[in-house]
């Protein structure tokens, strides 16, 4: 309650008011995700897990031969939770994968920003979009507070499908779901509104060779591993001058913090913690 804003009853009867609106949704998500699982549930739930740590040798000697497997924190060695090594295994590994997958979005995402916005208009005002001037640091600074709520809406929404397994369709990563499969929209389509999968949307790999979709998974993993590290070099490269020498051509300064998405717009501590 200390960090409530002190200065009026009227704004903290509001702010209580906005988390009560936010729990409610969140809620009725989870309620409707719920819902939408299947009858048959017990398989899933039971799946037998198989990551192990022999996998990650396996996928590391693959993935770059001559580094092989690397891990100083003996991570592959931890039991989070008290989940047990292999749910460990499973964390880690969907952990990489994602991670990996929103750096390739990202890396991919600064190149075309930096080049290229749309033409037409960002809200319903007619507000344009952040002019390709600016550096994508920049652009998102100046994108308004509600358009950024609603990025993070459907990041909410996505993560919240994949934890629950689409439904229940499929069992938790940490029991024994493939690390990186997304849930297939299916149950959705089904039951609220069409909407297409985020993998394969029309079906295109259904015939896929296993030794394709192996291969075609290893590159997946080695670019997200180089595009983690090619958006940060973006970032700091922004950020601190100088500090990534083949970007110093190219870098535009900037002033504020990358890591802190909200910045002058959204705070925990300030008086008006959602911006309203």
């Amino acid at each position: 309650s200390g960090w409530l804003p002190p200065s009026s009853a009227i704004c903290r009867s509001q702010y209580i008011h906005i988390v009560k609106m936010k729990l409610a949704v969140f809620s009725a998500l989870v309620g409707c995700a719920a819902a939408f699982a299947p009858s048959q549930q017990g398989t899933a739930s039971s799946a037998a897990l198989s990551a192990t740590k022999a996998d990650l040798e396996a996928i590391a000697e693959k993935a770059n031969p001559k580094v092989k497997f690397y891990d100083p924190l003996c991570l592959s060695d931890k039991n989070f939770w008290d989940q047990g090594n292999e749910a460990t295994i499973g964390w880690l590994r969907q952990s990489e994968i994602k991670h990996g997958r929103i750096a390739m979005f990202a890396f991919v995402g600064y190149i075309v920003q930096s080049n290229f916005v749309f033409p037409w208009s960002q809200t319903l005002a007619g507000t344009p979009h952040p002019s390709a001037d600016l550096s994508p640091e920049q652009q998102w600074d100046a994108v308004p507070l509600g358009a950024k709520w609603q990025i993070f809406a459907v990041i909410a929404a996505l993560e919240l499908w994949d934890e629950c397994g689409g439904g229940g369709a499929l069992p938790h990563y940490m029991r024994g779901r493939q690390p990186g499969k997304y849930p297939s929209f299916q149950i959705f389509r089904d039951n609220v509104h069409p909407v297409f999968d985020l993998y394969d949307p029309f079906g295109f790999n259904k015939k896929m060779t296993e030794e394709t979709k192996e291969r075609r998974l290893i590159a997946e993993l080695n670019n997200g591993r180089l595009a983690q590290l090619g958006i940060f070099g973006f970032l700091c490269a922004d950020k601190i001058a100088g500090s990534v020498p083949a970007l110093n051509g190219i870098a535009i300064p900037y002033e504020g913090d990358p890591m802190i998405p909200f910045e002058g717009q959204f705070s925990y501590l300030s008086g008006n913690p959602f911006g309203l």
